[in-house]
């Protein structure tokens, strides 16, 4: 069975720093790219960070560059997002995805698996 659980959500204020981790059991991430989405309350989702297992090479929306950091442990089949200088508007649901290959537009793709989410609140 494939499955993705995310970890590592929370409450913290505002300019304070979260992990969120990313497993994977029933694949392995070669040559899968693993992304973030968001979901804040009456917003649609969003992705947010992104990698590929094939060259470690991150990719950022505009909103969290400079702040968040995605990278991968192969041997733990885990992705891990170190979230600093969080911000009130980071509030969401956190989503780890997977979809095999490399895509131009990561976020437009059509993701083959999908976690359950982990909650991170971020207080003013």
């Amino acid at each position: 069975e494939v499955q993705l659980v995310e970890s590592g959500g929370g409450l913290v204020q505002a300019g304070g720093s979260l992990r969120l981790s990313c497993t994977a059991s029933g694949f392995t991430f070669d040559d899968y790219t693993i992304a973030w989405f968001r979901q804040a309350p009456g917003k649609e989702r969003e992705g947010v960070s992104c990698i590929h297992s094939s060259d470690g090479k991150p990719y950022y929306t505009d909103s969290v560059r400079g702040r968040f950091t995605i990278t991968a442990d192969d041997a733990k089949n885990t992705v891990y997002l170190q979230m600093n200088s969080l911000k009130p508007e980071d509030t969401g649901v956190y989503y780890c995805a997977g979809v095999y290959g490399t895509w131009y537009d990561p976020f437009t793709a059509e993701y083959d698996y999908w976690g359950q989410g982990t909650q991170v609140t971020v207080s003013s």
